[in-house]
């Protein structure tokens, strides 16, 4: 029978920092929230489950379901896209695409997340899914999943729709879906100037793309991600940033101009930047203890971390983290790697502030009937 034994660890880990931390934040917007993104610490909120109009901010859920096609390999870099008439028709930012034009995902994306255009967005919206409704769909199933309970897609560029609204809370849980799962966006999120090739029955036409995100040419460590404006939503944006090893994201939702949004994202990096920073626990792999191994081809097994754990705590405070390591008292072989073997628990001031699996880090195989006798006859000589 197996049980579990409990190991409390004393921690070397403290975390001092001499800057005195600013207590608030303030944003000239309808609503705001600040998350690292690596924890999903919320550092600052204002008006943060408020249902407002995302304007093209839409297209982060966009781009997300884009990227996770191209990873389920439904669909390729270089698939090649005709643009429907519908898609065309879209208005507000686009890079006007005319109806048969083909163009190919990755020109598309592209134009998606430097230029915001509606009808790239679109586009690629019926490729991926069929048509734009089972798209949207698709949006709103993955929103859910996502626990976005106050979001509801209507369309996927963004444009302003009865009943198209979301929340700044559930855009950063969208945002950071993207950038933990696909951090390659940011390749084309950090551009400042592109172009692409428009492939008509006129020819070819070389068309401009320029990054509607002023902040990666006036902030230092902004990396993305999505800016959006229309008459209902105003100024909005899901910005992120990283800097001292640490990836912010800050939403701005209903910031009256344009230089108000990006000056409020910006307020909202130096507020994180300035009182925030992230500890690093231990690393993946690192040994925190044995486990025994019943009937194996080795008596006890190092347990390591499989993933490594990390939490944000203020600047000027003096933290201390309590580890609980909490291990199976034993495992039968055969025993495949990864198998695994407990946990370890972080606390900080009672609190729990993560935790990760212990894993069996190889494989271990059976004894063999020799190697039982030999162990029993060793323990037998050393009890006579």
């Amino acid at each position: 029978m197996k049980f579990y034994r409990v190991v409390t660890l004393v921690l070397a880990a403290v975390f001092f920092l001499s800057i005195t931390a600013n207590a608030t934040v303030s944003v000239d917007s309808k609503a705001s929230l600040l998350m690292e993104a690596e924890t999903g610490k919320i550092l600052h909120e204002h008006n943060a489950h408020e249902k407002l109009a995302p304007a093209s901010v839409t297209k982060v859920m966009t781009m997300l379901l884009i990227y996770e096609a191209i990873e389920q390999e439904r669909i390729q870099w270089d698939d090649v896209v005709t643009v429907s008439a519908h898609a065309a028709s879209m208005g507000g930012s686009q890079i006007f695409l005319e109806p048969e034009e083909k163009q190919t995902v990755r020109d598309l994306v592209k134009s998606v997340v430097i230029a915001s255009a509606n009808d790239a967005a679109v586009a690629m919206a019926e490729f991926v899914a069929g048509s734009e409704e089972a798209f949207i769909t698709q949006m709103n199933n993955k929103a859910r999943s996502l626990g976005m309970e106050n979001t509801n897609f209507v369309n996927a560029c963004g444009l302003d729709a009865d009943g198209h609204i979301t929340t700044a809370y559930d855009i950063a849980l969208m945002s950071r879906e993207l950038i933990l799962k696909y951090p390659q966006v940011f390749e084309y999120a950090k551009i400042r100037l592109d172009k692409i090739i428009h492939k008509t029955a006129r020819g070819e036409e070389e068309f401009g793309l320029t990054n509607t995100n002023r902040l990666i040419r006036s902030y230092s460590g902004a990396t993305g991600l999505k800016t959006g404006s229309t008459a209902q939503a105003l100024y909005c944006i899901s910005a992120t940033a990283e800097k001292e090893g640490m990836q912010l994201i800050g939403v701005v939702l209903g910031a009256p101009d344009p230089v108000t949004r990006f000056d409020s994202a910006m307020k909202l990096f130096d507020y994180g930047y300035a009182n925030y920073a992230l500890i690093a626990k231990e690393e993946t792999g690192t040994p925190m203890g044995e486990v025994k191994i019943y009937k194996g081809s080795v008596e006890t097994s190092p347990v390591v971390i499989k993933e490594q754990v990390n939490m944000v705590a203020p600047k000027g405070k003096h933290v201390s983290l309590d580890g609980e390591v909490v291990l199976l008292e034993s495992l039968d072989a055969p025993i495949l790697q990864g198998q695994t073997a407990g946990e370890v628990i972080y606390t900080w001031e009672g609190s729990e502030v993560g935790r990760s699996e212990l894993i069996i880090p190889q494989d271990i195989e059976k004894a063999s009937v020799g190697i039982i006798m030999d162990r029993m006859f060793k323990r037998w000589y050393a009890g006579a």
